[in-house]
C-alpha cells in the first residue's frame, strides 16, 4: 500500500495555466484507462465518508487511488487508508481549492498503471474549486443537509459546473426537519437534467445508485 503526502506553496494561479494542466491530467488517465472523478463539497458535508463508503462497494472489483485536498494534515486520507486503500495526500497551505497542476504534481511519481478509478477530495469549499478544472471525467458536488436548505440558492454556478449531485446525510433528515424534496426541486431549477441522488454515507442507502451513476 501507498500513502504519499505533498506539500504545495500556491500563491496564484492563472486559469489559462490550469487549463493545460487540466488537459494533460485528463490525457493522462485516459491513456491509463482510469475513471477519475472530483468530489466537491463544503466542510462537513461528508465527502470523506461518501469515499470511503464508494472505496467499500467497489474495492473488490477495482483499484482505487485517492487524492485528498486539505490545506493541512493527512487526516482524511488516513481514513480511507485504513481500508486498504492507496492515498496521496496534497497539502495546499494557504490555497482553498486544489488545481489541475497539484493534481499533476503530486500523481508524477505515481505509478498510474496501478489503478482504474482515482477519486480526489477537494478542499472542503463550495465556492473557489468550482472554477478550476482538475481534467477528471465527472465532477461530483455534496450537499450536506446539516448545512442548511440554501445551499444551492446560494451557489448556483457551483451546481451548474457539476456533473452529479449528492444530497448526503439524508439519514438525519427526519430529525432535522429538512425538506429534501425541495432542495432538489432548487436543483432541478439550476439544470433540469442534472443526475441528483439521496444518500446516507453513514447507512450505505444510495451508494448503489451513485455507482451506478458513475457508470461502473
Amino acid at each position: 500500500m501507498s500513502n504519499k503526502t505533498v506539500s504545495i506553496d500556491v500563491q496564484k494561479d492563472l486559469f489559462g495555466a490550469n487549463k493545460g494542466a487540466a488537459i494533460s491530467n485528463a490525457d493522462e488517465f485516459k491513456k491509463h484507462g482510469i475513471h477519475a472523478f472530483d468530489v466537491m463539497g463544503s466542510v462537513g458535508s461528508g465527502k470523506t465518508l461518501f469515499i470511503e463508503a464508494l472505496c467499500e462497494k467497489m474495492s473488490g472489483r477495482y483499484k482505487i487511488l485517492m487524492v485528498a485536498g486539505d490545506l493541512a494534515t493527512r487526516i482524511d486520507a488516513d481514513r480511507v487508508a485504513s481500508h486498504g486503500i492507496d492515498t496521496v495526500q496534497i497539502n495546499t497551505g494557504n490555497a482553498c481549492h486544489l488545481d489541475a497542476r497539484m493534481v499533476r504534481f503530486a500523481l508524477k511519481d505515481v505509478d498510474l498503471s496501478k489503478y482504474e478509478l482515482v477519486f480526489i477530495e477537494n478542499v472542503g469549499n463550495l465556492i473557489c474549486p468550482a472554477g478550476y478544472s482538475l481534467g477528471v471525467e465527472k465532477r461530483i458536488v455534496l450537499l450536506g443537509i446539516t448545512e442548511g436548505p440554501y445551499m444551492v440558492r446560494k451557489h448556483p454556478l457551483t451546481i451548474k459546473r457539476a456533473d452529479i449531485i449528492v444530497i448526503n446525510k439524508i439519514d438525519l433528515a427526519e430529525v432535522l426537519d429538512f425538506d429534501v424534496e425541495a432542495l432538489v426541486s432548487d436543483v432541478r431549477e439550476v439544470d433540469s437534467d442534472l443526475p441528483v441522488f439521496l444518500v446516507s454515507s453513514k447507512t450505505g442507502q444510495g451508494i448503489d445508485e451513485v455507482v451506478h451513476g458513475l457508470g461502473l
